[in-house]
């Protein structure tokens, strides 16, 4: 959103005392007083990913890995974020792989895009291959593999009241698309990681 478009905090504040009315709420009486201010807070956490560029986050990298060219994979990374259709939570945890070509980034760095995308308005679909594609596009490794699995509360608390249901997502480039004993490989680290948590 352009800056100058982007609305002030008293203009969010008053847009949730909006909301708190339309509920049959009072939001002057002491319980709610204060809830304009703390869901305005909340949204800028929420949505912290807007500010964040992910290619920005993989710029450094290091060179000195002594030929090591097997895969890298980082397990079971915790994210939240929020569906683009109701603005209910996703829950849920990323499995991120790649092959180098050279050079690796900081497994943190790994997190912190995963965040990046998370932080967002979101459908996991998109999520999925926004990671995968970014770590493509500013790593250059022989391949990338990302894997999602998450619950979404626009169905487990609304709607059709699903509970204990996930989606599960998937982007394969390179050597894990093209290789199937990769691909396998890594699929397997997936597996055996939500079997142990």
């Amino acid at each position: 959103m352009v800056s100058e478009n982007k609305p002030t905090r008293a203009e969010v504040e008053a847009a949730v005392k909006t909301i708190i009315r339309w509920t049959g709420e009072d939001p002057t009486r002491d319980g709610l007083k204060e809830t304009p201010a703390r869901v305005t807070k909340a949204f800028e956490e929420w949505f912290r990913g807007y500010d964040q560029d992910p290619e920005a986050i993989l710029q450094k990298t290091f060179e000195e890995i002594e030929g090591y060219d097997e895969m890298i994979v980082l397990r079971g990374i915790r994210f939240e974020s929020h569906c683009e259709h109701h603005m209910a939570p996703i829950i849920g945890r990323a499995w991120v792989a790649y092959i180098p070509n050279g050079r690796v980034v900081g497994i943190s760095k790994l997190a912190r895009v995963v965040d990046a995308y998370a932080k967002r308005l979101q459908i996991q679909e998109k999520m999925t291959a926004q990671i995968a594609n970014t770590i493509q596009e500013v790593l250059h490794p022989e391949g990338v593999a990302v894997v999602l699995k998450a619950e979404h509360h626009c169905m487990t608390t609304r709607g059709v009241h699903k509970p204990g249901t996930d989606m599960v997502t998937s982007r394969m480039l390179g050597a894990f698309r093209d290789n199937p004993i990769t691909r396998q490989e890594f699929l397997a680290m997936v597996t055996e990681d939500t079997r142990t948590s």
